[in-house]
């Protein structure tokens, strides 16, 4: 009798491995909101338990999803940036082979203040200015310490106000996305930057100006109400949930609106994904229905329930494109994103505005820093 326990327990114990009863969803702080949402929504519509969902940052969320093939795991990683091709290395290296990308809608990344001040409009190329660690001096020769504090040196139409600057750290994917448009994209076309061999420059100035304020972006529009002369930098949706408290600066002379984003005339864009580990697809009740859910129109089309939270939806032949990909389980290969980089460049060349090949490049849009 005692064997037979012994057995039992131990039978418990490695099915309670090799199963879950509920998803294990790990990335994005800005990807959050929504599939939080989602989550909750599942549970209420469908006989599964309400995944879990962790808010991470893209970058460790990826590093957890990669991490192996084991149940203890995570099954889904969301992200707001593509995945990186050493990122996908390391799944490969750890048995991570299977790996569906799924685009499920748009969001700006919106540089917000507190409500009371004035409203303010910077250029890219000031953004740069802000933020960048080495910026151009004053006669444009030459690469020097960012030595700007208030905006009004930069500008002198801008404010006298100093520069605090509330973002996200290392991590994100938010903060990824920030840096490839408007300090790479930019810093790849200035001759000081080429010059010097910082060609393609993306490195953020150390120096306290700019804080890394962790994966909550809530904490950042809390930081706004009571440092009122800072900036902070987060996903659209937001400053959609906190008009009450924020206002965004039009960037180029346009504002952060589902519209703009939606048209690409927003300058500060990017799409948002969750990735599919599906060797865990059979394993792990009600993965694929809730993936399905997630890209319901219901959910996430012009009317979707998550509009309301600023998703700013695809158009239709992107979600047809997208639930297809999740139903035939596409595979992500790293081959592809190799040679994906010598056509994106040759593609990028062909945009006056290089932010736009985010949308219009295709599948292999933001892997050109790696």
């Amino acid at each position: 009798m005692r064997n037979v326990i012994v057995f039992l327990v131990g039978l418990s114990t490695c099915f309670s491995v090799l199963a879950r009863d509920e998803l294990k969803i790990v990335g994005s702080s800005t990807v959050y909101p929504f599939s939080s949402f989602v989550a909750e929504e599942f549970c209420s519509v469908s006989r599964y338990h309400t995944p879990v969902v962790e808010s991470t940052g893209t970058g460790c969320g990826m590093k957890l999803f990669c991490s192996g093939n084991e149940m203890d795991t995570p099954d889904i990683v969301n992200a707001s940036r593509r995945i990186k091709i050493k990122e996908l290395n390391l799944c490969q290296r750890n048995g991570v082979s299977d790996i569906t990308e799924v685009i499920f809608g748009y969001d700006g990344i919106v540089i917000a203040q507190f409500n009371g001040n004035k409203p303010m409009a910077v250029t890219k190329k000031e953004l740069l200015l802000a933020v960048a660690k080495l910026v151009p001096n004053a006669s444009g020769n030459k690469l020097i310490d960012n030595p700007y504090t208030h905006w009004n040196q930069i500008n002198p139409e801008l404010p006298k106000r100093k520069i605090t600057i509330y973002g996200p750290p290392i991590s994100s994917g938010t903060r990824d996305a920030f840096e490839e448009i408007v300090l790479e994209y930019q810093t790849q076309d200035m001759k000081v930057y080429r010059d010097s061999g910082n060609k393609g420059y993306r490195i953020i100035r150390t120096d306290g100006v700019y804080i890394p304020s962790g994966e909550n972006d809530n904490l950042i529009v809390k930081k706004l109400s009571k440092d009122k002369e800072a900036v902070g930098i987060f996903g659209y949706s937001f400053l959609v949930e906190n008009t009450d408290s924020i206002s965004a600066f039009s960037v180029d002379g346009v504002e952060p609106t589902m519209e703009n984003i939606s048209n690409k005339d927003y300058p500060i864009s990017r799409s948002l994904f969750f990735y599919s580990k599906n060797s865990h697809i059979d394993k792990v009740p009600g993965m694929m229905e809730f993936m399905e859910l997630f890209l319901d129109e219901e959910i996430v089309g012009p009317d979707g329930l998550l509009t309301d939270m600023g998703l700013i939806p695809l158009t239709d032949h992107a979600l047809v494109q997208s639930k297809q990909n999740l139903a035939n389980r596409t595979k992500v290969i790293s081959g592809q994103l190799e040679i994906a980089k010598k056509k994106i460049k040759t593609k990028m060349s062909t945009f006056r505005n290089p932010q736009r090949c985010h949308y219009h490049c295709g599948f292999f849009y933001s892997i050109l820093k790696n």
